[in-house]
């Protein structure tokens, strides 16, 4: 029987770690790229994950490594900016931003986490949304006195569409998977810039393949540890390393697709492997340089550029969905029950020719989201 990892608080508590500077470690990244390994290390290896947890599921057995309040208020903000999780819109990040600076939600987010650092002097929190409101969250860390640091997990985007589809039985297409990820990456990479900027002392961010850590997580994550200083880690024990071996799967790389095997629009297949190649420049030590932010400047105002061209040219699917779905309601004060809903009475062929994208937020503006 293999034997249970014994949790951080079960431990042996380290006297030096009361006096451990705050710190809050960020995970961020695109779902399925493996922020829940990184998140479920540093767990294991002495930082603390705010209670209760996310729980465990067929999608990933070994644990989120997600706090239920982060979780369930990132949601309750982007339903409130109306942005998906996955949303390739570059005009969601000024949605996200509108909401996330309003004072009271700093107010929540830092009194939030002043009563789990009273648990624990370090953090990590973690949330596929996260990138979204990542300056909500430097601003509450730094109001409690911790020190806000990032890691960004990097995965070939053609593994992370792969995945998304596998799992998460995701019946929007190829093209718009990648492009929510180039939205994702080259916006989050942006916004945790501001970490080297010294404005914020002992501020830093780190970015780490997905590979790397399932190929050597010892050395990976010590790097990260080393470049972020947490300390924690740094000064985990040898039963903690053993329950770290024990935990990470080399067998997690699961997914074997290349960005060819998408089928991409040849731009955004462009798009999308410039930015790969730029991002694991990143990854790479002395490889977070001013010459590879300004490349990644350049694929980000392409990315834009290629968006608003799209949505010019798809503007008459918006319209035709829009009049497809008002032809289909019923007329005000009509006799009877509810009937059917307008969406559901507009042909299947009509829909078909819709885009999932729009036909996703035709009925989210109606208030009709699936779950």
């Amino acid at each position: 029987m293999t034997a249970r990892p014994v949790p951080p608080s079960e431990r042996p508590s380290d006297p030096d770690a009361l006096h451990y500077p705050r710190k809050v470690l960020f995970v961020a990244g695109a779902g399925r790229s493996g922020t829940s390994t990184m998140a479920g290390l540093m767990s294991i290896l002495g930082m603390h994950v705010p209670q209760p947890e996310v729980s465990a599921d067929d999608t990933n057995p070994k644990g989120f490594g997600e706090p239920q309040w982060v979780v369930e208020n990132h949601d309750r903000l982007l339903k409130e900016a109306v942005v998906q999780v996955s949303d390739s819109r570059p005009a969601a990040w000024f949605e996200t931003g509108r909401v996330a600076t309003r004072e009271p939600e700093r107010i929540r987010a830092s009194q939030w986490l002043e009563q789990h650092l009273a648990v624990s002097s370090e953090l990590v929190v973690k949330d596929p949304r996260l990138s979204w409101f990542l300056g909500l969250w430097r601003v509450a860390a730094i109001r409690t006195g911790a020190t806000p640091v990032f890691a960004t997990m990097l995965r070939p985007p053609a593994e992370v569409v792969g995945s998304k589809q596998a799992y998460y039985a995701n019946r929007l297409g190829s093209a718009h998977l990648a492009a929510s990820w180039l939205n994702m990456l080259l916006h989050t990479e942006r916004a945790t810039r501001e970490s080297l900027s010294g404005t914020v002392p002992g501020g830093a961010r780190a970015f780490v393949r997905y590979g790397d850590l399932l190929d050597d997580w010892t050395r990976t994550t010590m790097a990260v540890a080393e470049t972020l200083q947490l300390q924690h880690v740094l000064h985990a024990d040898s039963e903690a390393i053993r329950d770290g071996h024990r935990f990470v799967d080399p067998g997690l790389r699961r997914m074997n697709h290349s960005l060819s095997d998408l089928a991409l629009p040849p731009r955004l297949h462009e798009l999308v492997e410039e930015t790969w190649r730029e991002l694991n420049k990143l990854a790479d030590p002395g490889g977070d340089v001013a010459s590879v932010h300004q490349c990644l400047d350049q694929l980000r105002e392409g990315y834009v550029e290629l968006y608003e061209e799209s949505a010019a040219i798809s503007a008459s699917s918006v319209v035709a969905a829009q009049h497809a779905l008002r032809s289909a309601a019923p007329p005000p004060g009509a006799p009877g029950g509810p009937g059917p809903r307008g969406v559901d009475r507009v042909p299947h062929g009509v829909r078909a020719m819709i885009p999932p994208s729009v036909r996703r937020g035709l009925r989210r503006a109606a208030g009709r989201a699936r779950p």
